[in-house]
Parts: C-alpha cells; structure tokens; sequence
C-alpha cells in the first residue's frame, strides 16, 4: 500500500450515528502507517477521545474540505452542499450511479473540482460481491419497525438503542394478535437480518427470493399483513407493488417496509411512494381504506450505531489496508470515470491527478 492519509469526516445528517472505521480498527490503520485523521462529532457513536487515544489526529467537524489534497475523505452518507468544487478522493455512499435525485449534481461537483467517488455500494470483489455492507442491520431494523408498527407499539421519534434492548420489544405481548408476514429478497445479507427480526418477534415470515420475483404472484403478496422489502434491483424488473394493488379491494397488506429505500430511482421496485420517512415521522399512510403504512427509512442501520458500525468497519479494514491502484477500488474508480462520461462531465482532471488509486 502506497503512504495513505485517511480523513475520517463528521457526517452532517444530524440522526447519523454510525461510522465507517471504529477505534479498535482505527489502532490498526495507525499500526500500519496509515496517517488518519479525525473530526470531531457531537452525534458519532464513538467519542473523539477513543480515536485520540489510538493515535488518530483530531480536527474539527467539517474541516475535510481544507484538508491536504492528497488525504482521502472517508464517509457515509451525504456530503453538504458546499463546496460546489470537489478537490479530494471520497469514500462514502453516493448514491449518484442510478440516476437518483441529486445524483448528476454530485458527480459534477467531483468534475468541477477534480475529486472522485469510490463509491462503497460498489466496492465489490472480482465476483461482484460486497466487501463492506450495512445490509444485515438494515434488514433486520427494517423489519422491526414493521412488527412494532403493525402491532401498534411503535414510538416516534425514533432513537438509537442496542440489539438487546430491540430485541426485548419485539417479543410478543399478551393480547398480540397473529399476523403474516412477507420477506422479499430474503436470501441476501438485508433478507438474513428481517428474518432475524421476525424470529426474535415470534413470526415465522414467508421467504421469496429470485425465483418467487421472476414470476411474481401478486396476490398471494397482498394476502400478507406485512411486506418487508430487501431488494435491490440493478437492471429493471417488473415493480413488485403498483398503485392499482394499493386500491385493490381484497388487500390484506396493511403495513410495508421499504429497507431498500431506492425511491426516484427507475430501478425502484415499489414505485407507490416518492419520499423517505424520517425519525421523527417514520410511517406514512399511503391508503385509508383499507390502511396501508409505509415505512421508509434510508439509514435504519444508525438506530443501531455501536453494533452496524463494528461489523461494517470490521470488514472495510483490509480494504483500506490495501488502498491502492488496483482491484476493488480501481473497479470504483473506473466505474465513476464510466458514470461521469455518460453524462458527459470532464473528467480530465480526475485522469491526470487522481490516476494513481
């Protein structure tokens, strides 16, 4: 590995918790000559000292954008909007490769500035596979809301706890009536963590993967009482919800989980709502009669910051450890180079300066 300096940013989204790098694995970036920097954070899960104590230089909140031109802003979700030039290399999820809101915005902003995106959703081996994922987590809170909510014990807003604590709420109460429950994409890492959630909450859900969706039956998914939905389409499928299913009289689905979350993308496959819900308001009815609830959260794993972040920062660790030219993220890179040509951003800058990751 080539000397790297990593610089490991504050996230603006206020309920933002989680962070790609905990202390322990921050001690071995330092351990193997990696220069890594902090900013400060009044909402990340791990307090700066850990990191301090570790070896990792600190620096305020939001001081990446005056960083060395060489460090590697590392991150999760959304960048500010501003700068409108973006300088750097960044890790994070950009969200920006499928035509989703905002999305040719932030790849001009790395054109404009000579910066690039090594997207961490397409951080992936030479089999296609993810090699660092929030998928397990996101899967498993998003079925947890889904229970809570169809049984009427979901509490808003919503704020961060353990898995033990989650776990106790989700036992059936006295009085719990029974309730079906659907997972689509229940084979993959978001499908595992729902089915996990259900089995903590007494409910033995009905599996669909690949082979149920290529010839979906509509109806038996609307004779569920609760959809949890972990797909995540990469080329375009028939949607698996429509509005017309929404108004149809013998629908039982009452309550729909959205852990995926891929709304004004093309690829959506539950084209029936166009926003996120949010922690302060995390259901919304899509119908009255008969109702149908929607949640929508597009980081559920932050409700669960300590234990998302360990698994997800154990698995980035040998990646980072092994930044460099080639594989996984000469694959990122190569894909950016590809998105932004197709939107015709010149990339020339991002050729001549950042060529050697």
């Amino acid at each position: 590995m080539t000397e790297l300096h990593l610089w490991l940013r504050h996230e603006a989204r206020t309920t933002e918790r989680r962070t790609p790098v905990v202390p322990s694995d921050a001690r071995r970036l330092v351990e193997n000559g990696v220069t890594l920097t902090v900013e400060e954070s009044p909402q990340r899960i791990f307090p700066i000292e850990e990191y301090e104590a570790v070896g990792a230089r600190v620096a305020p909140a939001g001081s990446w954008v005056s960083a060395p031109r060489d460090a590697v802003i590392l991150g999760l979700k959304e960048l500010p909007d501003k700068p409108a030039e973006l300088t750097h290399r960044h890790i994070f999820f950009g969200h920006a490769y499928k035509g989703q809101p905002g999305a040719s915005d932030l790849l001009r902003r790395f054109g404009a500035g000579g910066g690039a995106l090594l997207d961490l959703e397409y951080l992936v081996d030479d089999d296609g596979r993810r090699l660092a994922a929030f998928g397990f987590w996101a899967g498993y809170l998003g079925a947890a809301l889904a229970v809570l909510q169809h049984r009427g014990r979901l509490v808003a807003p919503l704020t961060p706890t353990s898995k033990e604590e989650l776990d106790k709420t989700l036992q059936p109460a006295p009085g719990d009536a029974e309730f079906s429950a659907l997972v689509i994409g229940a084979l993959g890492r978001s499908g595992r963590g729902a089915r996990v959630a259900f089995s903590a909450a007494g409910v033995e859900p009905t599996c669909w993967d690949l082979a149920e969706t290529q010839n979906l039956d509509r109806p038996a998914l609307l004779a569920h009482d609760v959809l949890v939905n972990c797909v995540l389409a990469t080329t375009p499928v028939p949607p698996f919800l429509r509005a017309e299913d929404l108004d149809d009289p013998a629908r039982l689905l009452r309550t729909v989980s959205d852990v995926t979350c891929d709304v004004g993308s093309p690829l959506n496959v539950l084209p029936v709502y166009d926003r996120t819900t949010e922690w302060d308001d995390p259901v919304r009815q899509l119908r009255e009669r008969p109702p149908l609830d929607l949640i929508a959260i597009d980081n559920l794993p932050s409700l669960l910051p300590r234990e998302s972040s360990t698994d997800f920062s154990a698995a980035l660790l040998p990646q980072l450890l092994d930044f460099g030219t080639g594989g996984a993220w000469g694959r990122c890179l190569d894909l950016f180079r590809t998105k932004c040509r197709e939107l015709g951003i010149d990339i020339t800058a991002v050729e001549g300066e950042l060529g050697h990751v």
